[in-house]
């Protein structure tokens, strides 16, 4: 399927009056720090509590009225997702996911009333619990990233951002399977075609950046991180939101956990948002110089479903260890 902005106002309508149109707030220390406005989108905002609601209400309620239930692998907020739309809709819903999900993300899961499968410590061990509950039992699987009307949810954003400000220069969007990246993506080379738009992602198990770099798809070792929302493969049979990665992102960029720890720091004491380590990412290049900016520019902040226990010892600057991650507390210097 070729996804057209047609398709993305098409979910904008479908979704609007549940998925919240989501404020766009300027970030003063990282307009000071860079020289040019800085932009927030906050999707953390959401009723779910990310950007995830926007795909999941698309694409189940394409699913008509025959449809005997939904299941899908997910690192947390798509099944949060999945579960809310069919929920909504009186569906069924498996949510399957890796030993690598947080607690939190679980437990909220749990709370909107879906199943959830634990399998094994990666996402195509997942994918495979949610392929046989399809064939098993005739669910149907809603992708979290390469979904035509997942992009096409996600792709709501750009059109909310450029609605707004015409006038940015750079996105810079968290990475992972790239539907969210797509769907922004294609909507903001529509409507503007010289935007620069920049992916964002982990240095730990970066799908999609090292499938890009391969030139197709491929397998990567997926450990924990400070942004678990972006782990994951991208599926090796990928039709959709890798070609469209290839082709609409400018550039993608690498984050250590270091600087998505400080970046968490920032966006807390600065701008005083609690969010996840995946929505930091386009910050983190920011204040590490990774990006020049020539004019206004916009990231999105992706979800607030966290640890919060975890994102307590890290506004302390204390030590942090995610399964085989470790590390060192790092205070920081505006704290009060």
């Amino acid at each position: 399927m070729q996804l057209t902005l047609a398709d993305i106002h098409a979910a904008a309508r479908v979704i609007a009056g549940v998925a919240d149109h989501t404020p766009l707030v300027p970030s003063p220390f990282l307009t000071a720090k860079t020289g040019h406005e800085v932009l927030l989108k906050l999707e953390n905002m959401q009723p779910i509590g990310a950007f995830k609601l926007r795909g999941a209400l698309n694409a189940v309620a394409a699913l008509g009225d025959m449809a005997k239930g939904v299941t899908c692998c997910s690192t947390g907020n798509h099944g949060r997702g999945v579960a809310y739309a069919a929920r909504e809709r009186g569906l069924r819903a498996v949510i399957c996911m890796s030993n690598l999900v947080p607690e939190a993300k679980v437990n909220g899961i749990k709370a909107l009333g879906a199943e959830v499968r634990i399998c094994g410590t990666s996402q195509d061990e997942a994918l495979a619990e949610a392929q046989r509950m399809v064939a098993d039992e005739g669910l149907t699987d809603i992708s979290p990233f390469d979904d035509p009307h997942v992009i096409a949810g996600q792709g709501t954003i750009g059109l909310e951002l450029l609605a707004a400000r015409p006038d940015l220069r750079t996105l810079l969007i968290p990475l992972s399977g790239g539907g969210l990246a797509a769907g922004i993506a294609l909507a903001a080379r529509q409507i503007h075609p010289d935007i620069r738009i920049i992916g964002l992602t982990m240095e730990t198990g970066a799908a999609m950046h090292d499938s890009l770099k391969a030139g197709h798809p491929v397998e990567v070792i997926e450990r924990a991180s400070l942004a678990d929302s972006l782990g994951g493969g991208i599926g090796m049979d990928n039709k959709l939101s890798f070609a469209m990665c290839r082709d609409l992102l400018d550039d993608v960029i690498l984050i250590s956990e270091a600087e998505i720890y400080h970046a968490m720091q920032v966006l807390y004491y600065e701008d005083r948002i609690v969010a996840e380590g995946a929505c930091v990412v386009g910050i983190a290049a920011l204040l590490n110089g990774k990006v020049a900016l020539d004019g206004p520019a916009a990231t999105i902040i992706t979800g607030r479903n966290l640890d919060m226990q975890l994102h307590a010892r890290i506004m302390a600057g204390q030590d942090v260890t995610l399964g085989d991650l470790h590390l060192p507390g790092a205070p920081y210097e505006g704290a009060p």
